[in-house]
């Protein structure tokens, strides 16, 4: 089995969320226990810091797997989906595993399932790829985002050092729950016994949810933005976020450099200083030194992809992966405060999202490049144009992503912005 059957086993073979949607969705952790159990549970044999939430977790986790790198930790980084290549998603201080890995576990994990018998799900093999892999490295911590949820997501068999929850918002409602509340319970499902628990953001529909879960664990709980605040200050000749951080009201870092360049990051800081805090409270050696060269090389050092990731210039050509409605309103601020003459707008979003309600956050003025990406997920793009023009947005229909940048970009002035968004995958087929 080369490296290409052994892709076209995990993706075609195993149920695949990013795929089929919620078919795939499994609602308890009983795959997840058995391979944990059939590999010698290699989560118990290094530490992690685990991340939910709604939008936000990508970008923390990896801002404090290049934070530990930095400091000098053998750092593990687990995260979903991937964009351009399935490695991605497992990484030791930035770098993918190797495709000869991927396949020798693979092959080793067929050979073993004719007697073990399991059925897990893409995600599921995966979660139990990465977990011993780590182990056989032997990391010193890795940084695990959950995949989906939190409660039943397979990641949540690991006890961290700290766990983190980013904002919440109306995503996946059809197996989170049609609530704010709801959904932020079965974020919550990641708060473990005496662990302490960071919120990224304090938001009032979550904070009785967050307040009663942690009691019930005795669970340490903090909420980032009321201790650290994160203020735009500049931007250096990079395009790098120039920060200004306070804590308690004090001056911490007049000017922090983040080389992740979407404004939203300002929001997603704060729990990163949170747990970096609470980690040199467990005697992690981690210096102001080791947080400010991680912060200013987290894309360099961890790889981080599809986060206002500007492709070109002239046009401006900017792609990220927003693809909900609290994270497409962050997104349109840093649009709209960009300089540009017309706005060229390629657009694909997955069928099991609230098209309505993402739609009614764009702007009606640009020029739109309706499409699909090439999943069984992903929402027809006629269908797509329609549901735009109650919005008054409007542009052409293409039946594949590569057609819509192209003709966007083509059709782009010097002085235009071409944005790609709205998927994933809509931004991993342009990557």
């Amino acid at each position: 089995m080369d490296y290409t059957d052994t892709l076209d086993y995990l993706f075609s073979r195993l149920p695949m969320f990013q795929r089929i949607g919620p078919a795939a969705y499994k609602d308890n952790l009983d795959n997840t226990l058995l391979l944990g159990n059939y590999y010698n549970n290699p989560h118990r044999m290094f530490k992690t810091i685990h991340v939910a939430g709604t939008n936000g977790k990508g970008s923390v986790s990896h801002m404090l797997a290049a934070v530990l790198q930095s400091a000098g930790y053998k750092t593990g980084l687990y995260t979903s989906p991937h964009l351009s290549d399935f490695r991605e998603r497992i990484r030791i201080n930035g770098e993918m595993i190797s495709t000869d890995d991927v396949m020798e576990w693979v092959e080793d994990f067929r050979e073993k399932n004719e007697e073990w018998g399991i059925e897990p799900s893409f995600f599921e093999l995966t979660v139990a790829m990465a977990f011993d892999y780590f182990a056989r490295q032997q990391v010193d911590i890795a940084v695990v985002e959950v995949g989906l949820g939190g409660r039943l997501d397979s990641t949540n068999i690991i006890t961290p050092e700290v766990s983190v929850i980013t904002n919440i918002g109306m995503d996946h409602t059809a197996l989170l729950g049609d609530t704010i509340e709801k959904i932020s319970f079965e974020k919550a499902g990641i708060i473990k016994a005496g662990i302490p628990v960071v919120v990224g953001t304090t938001q009032q529909e979550t904070m009785k949810v967050f307040n009663e879960a942690a009691a019930l664990k005795l669970a340490p709980l903090f909420f980032a933005d009321r201790e650290y605040s994160v203020d735009y200050a500049l931007s250096d000749m990079e395009g790098n976020q120039l920060l200004s951080v306070r804590k308690d009201g004090q001056t911490l870092f007049p000017q922090l450099k983040l080389d992740l360049k979407g404004m939203y990051q300002q929001k997603n800081l704060p729990a990163v200083l949170k747990t970096v805090e609470l980690l040199r409270q467990m005697d992690w050696e981690i210096s102001d030194e080791h947080l400010l060269n991680g912060l200013a090389n987290a894309k360099r050092m961890t790889g981080l992809q599809g986060r206002w990731q500007i492709l070109g210039y002239n046009p401006l050509l900017v792609c990220d992966t927003v693809h909900n409605a609290e994270g497409m309103s962050e997104v349109v601020k840093q649009i709209m405060q960009t300089p540009f003459e017309r706005l060229h707008f390629v657009i694909g979003i997955v069928s099991d999202k609230d098209a309505g309600k993402l739609l009614s956050l764009l702007p009606d003025s640009a020029e739109y490049y309706f499409t699909r990406a090439d999943i069984p997920r992903a929402m027809d793009e006629k269908e797509l144009a329609r549901l735009a023009g109650q919005f008054n947005l409007h542009g052409t229909v293409y039946s594949s992503v590569e057609k819509a940048f192209n003709v966007a970009r083509n059709r782009a002035g010097a002085n235009d912005m071409v944005f790609v968004g709205g998927s994933n995958f809509v931004v991993a087929e342009i990557l």
